[in-house]
Formats: structure tokens, sequence, C-alpha cells
């Protein structure tokens, strides 16, 4: 896993300048899901949210079939990535969970992110949606989702 050092997620600069990995890694998830479903309307995936418990961090937000799952990883199993996740959470934080939720709230809708303390696509330093189709577009989704499926 990749820590941030301290600072950089409330710096708009810096934050932009992260590597896109790291930038849909490290806050900007709902962005690549609400890009992703809209680039994808016929893909039969939703957005799911880990939101973390109560007083914990952790957020993140991917989309799925119920089995395949995609998020700045690429494409995974489903459960795989969730396991991953916790594993990365509970080795910070001791008693960390989370509820898995589908997301019933626009994800480029900034006030309704902002309402789930997360940042619009326009709270960003630079073009946050853009952003998210060239790196979209650098994927063969198709081969990739054939490997994932072949691990089922």
């Amino acid at each position: 896993m990749y820590v941030l050092k301290p600072g950089i997620k409330q710096d708009a600069v810096k934050r932009w300048a992260l590597p896109d990995r790291i930038f849909f890694g490290h806050g900007a998830c709902h962005i690549l899901a609400g890009v992703y479903l809209d680039r994808f309307p016929d893909s039969g995936f939703s957005a799911m949210w880990v939101k973390p418990r109560s007083g914990f961090s952790g957020n993140h937000i991917f989309v799925t079939d119920g089995r395949i799952a995609f998020d700045y990883h690429g494409y995974s199993v489903l459960e795989r990535l969730l396991k991953h996740h916790e594993r990365v959470w509970t080795s910070q934080f001791d008693g960390w969970s989370y509820d898995l939720v589908p997301v019933d709230f626009r994800l480029l809708d900034s006030a309704e992110l902002n309402a789930r303390n997360m940042r619009g696509p326009d709270q960003y330093q630079g073009d946050a949606i853009n952003r998210t189709r060239r790196f979209l577009m650098q994927i063969d989704h198709e081969r990739q989702k054939e490997k994932v499926k072949a691990l089922l």
C-alpha cells in the first residue's frame, strides 16, 4: 500500500500532481467509479461503498457486477478486493470494520458528494473528469475482465 506524506491530501496542487493510480486510490475513487459508470452504462456494474464504521477512515468506492470489481487497481475478483482493503486498514487501526453499501447517490454531483465528506469533480486542481477519462482509455477493459473471469 502506498502511504501519502502528511498534508498532501489537503494541498490541492500536490494532490493533483500525484500519479493517477495514487490519485484515484487516495481520495478520488468515487470520481473513477462515476466516470466508469458514465462510460460503460450497459456494463452490468454498479457502485459500492466500503463505508468504515464510526470513528474510522478508509472509505472506498468501486464498481462491481457482484463477482468482478474495478477500481484504481484495475479489474479484480470482488472478494479479493474487499479482503485486500480490509487487510490494509485493520493493519493500521485496531477494530477497523466497514459496511458494504450500494451507492444511492450521484457520484459526480458535488453537493451529494460533499454531504458525504467527499470532493466533487469540480473541487480538484484540474479537470478530474477528463483526467479520469484518459485513465480509463489506457486500459484494455475486455482483456482485463477476461483474465479475472478465468480466476473465478
